[in-house]
This record gives C-alpha cells, structure tokens and sequence, in this order.
C-alpha cells in the first residue's frame, strides 16, 4: 500500500543539543529532514549507502576521502550525491536546515547505534 505522510507528523527526534531529524522510511530508501546549529561537527565517516545531500537553508562544507582532500561547500539549493563508502566529514556553516536521502536504509539510525552522531 502506498503511504501518505505529511512532515508535521513525523516525531522530532533530538539527536544533540545542536541536532535533530525526523526520518521517513520504507523498504529499501530512507529520507530524513534535519536541522543543525552553527558548528555542528559530522564527524569523518563511511557507510555502504548511497546519499544525496540537498541543502534548504546554510551552508555544509564536505570533506571527501580518507585524506579529506575533496572540499565542497554545499550551500542552499544544491544538492550533492556520495557513493557508497566514501569517507566524509561535514561542518555546518551558519544554522542549516537539510534533506538527506540513503538507498538502502540506514540501520544504523533506526537501532541507534550511529554513536559516530551522538558523541
């Protein structure tokens, strides 16, 4: 069955004090609409999904591979695809409001144990 939802609906989870996501999931795609404070440190990292980065509002300055020698600034309105187990660490620049798609879910956000976030 098809599933319509309206964001207002899905919880807010507060993931830090300068983090929080809500996440729609079906089968094999995950969405997930953020929000982080100025400062905000993802930090390096890989996973085996695919993610596209869409930024609504801020800016996001990426770091790409392992030797973070990539560098891209991601600012509102432009979106920016990762492979999967490309490392990456994120710093948001001023508040940021965005929208992160993954294929296949991310497990490790639904179980909890996506500590690599929450330290």
């Amino acid at each position: 069955m098809v599933n319509k939802i309206h964001w207002d609906t899905v919880p807010t989870e507060q993931v830090t004090p300068k983090m929080e996501r809500k996440i729609v999931y079906g089968e094999n795609v995950m969405i997930a609409r953020m929000k982080f404070k100025d400062g905000f440190l993802v930090p390096l990292h890989s996973h085996i999904n695919e993610q596209i980065t869409q930024v609504i509002s801020g800016t996001i300055r990426f770091w790409f591979g392992a030797d973070k020698a990539q560098v891209v600034d991601l600012n509102a309105g432009e979106v920016v695809v990762i492979p999967p187990n490309v490392p990456h660490e994120a710093l948001m620049i001023g508040d940021v409001e965005e929208v992160d798609t993954w294929a296949p879910i991310r497990e490790d956000w639904l179980d909890g144990t996506d500590t690599y976030l929450r330290e």
